[in-house]
């Protein structure tokens, strides 16, 4: 996907050719102005803020744009001295999961506007997803008939990203959604574009770790991690690390919420 570079109003990024249009600048432009009118729909909010909005696309058509406002603060402020924003990393994931035949959101754009080196705002664009729900919705509903296929499908899918040195380090499930049926076959898009990671190469390990936070019911997880493996057959090396990773990440998990410790993360701004 071909891009171009931009600077306007202080706000310096980059937009996809196919969308570098008077309409989409203008939102750029004034984006605090668009995200105050009456009518935009706020699809998430917290540490960061993620709406969408409709915009005239010409011919009668609209596009719809959904923002992701990432707020920076404390130490990830500090960290753009050095490294990107979490805008222009969930750029360039959107772009390495297309890369490696994978789905997401298209990539609109991203901005950003710096201060004496250091991020302020960041915000990330990317076109409306038509289709799709949060796969932790089949976890919790479907029977494990009807989920076994699906698990197989979305093992397959993110081992044919392994191989193609893709690491998503925040592979959970609000962050892949399921889209299609048996008849029309099953899509997996992945969201939170600003945790993908490119690799030369990812080792065995790295592999059954990285699968840890999908919440796969525990019955089904051997016929998932079965599915992974493919034709070479499932090693044990890699099942007792999976497991032995699984059960430090849930036991994290269980400390995490009695601590509360995003909360105090969020009181001495550190995220």
């Amino acid at each position: 996907m071909s891009y171009h570079r931009f600077r306007c109003e202080g706000n310096g990024g980059e937009i996809a050719a196919a969308f570098d249009r008077p309409e989409v600048r203008e939102l750029i432009v004034h984006i605090d102005a668009r995200l105050g009118l009456p009518g935009v729909e706020i699809l998430h909010q917290g540490r960061n803020t993620v709406t969408a909005v409709g915009i005239d696309a010409g011919g009668g058509r609209k596009l719809e744009i959904v923002i992701k406002d990432f707020r920076l603060r404390g130490l990830t402020r500090l960290k753009t001295l050095l490294a990107a924003s979490k805008a222009r990393r969930a750029w360039r994931g959107a772009h390495a999961l297309m890369e490696a035949g994978l789905l997401t959101a298209v990539p609109i754009a991203y901005f950003e506007t710096r201060r004496r080196g250091v991020v302020q705002r960041a915000f990330f664009l990317a076109e409306r997803l038509a289709e799709g729900s949060e796969i932790r919705l089949l976890f919790r509903e479907a029977a494990a008939d009807a989920l076994r296929p699906v698990l197989a499908e979305l093992a397959r899918t993110v081992r044919r990203g392994h191989d193609r040195g893709i690491v998503h380090r925040d592979l959970s499930d609000g962050n892949v959604l399921v889209a299609g049926g048996p008849d029309a076959g099953v899509r997996f898009y992945f969201l939170d574009t600003n945790r993908v990671r490119r690799r030369r190469r990812v080792g065995r390990f790295a592999r059954a770790k990285n699968l840890v936070r999908l919440g796969i019911p525990p019955d089904l997880r051997r016929g998932f991690l079965e599915a992974y493996a493919g034709p070479a057959g499932l090693r044990p090396s890699f099942v007792f690390f999976y497991a032995k990773s699984k059960s430090v990440f849930e036991g994290w998990l269980r400390f995490k919420k009695k601590a509360r410790l995003r909360r105090w993360a969020r009181r001495l701004k550190i995220q």
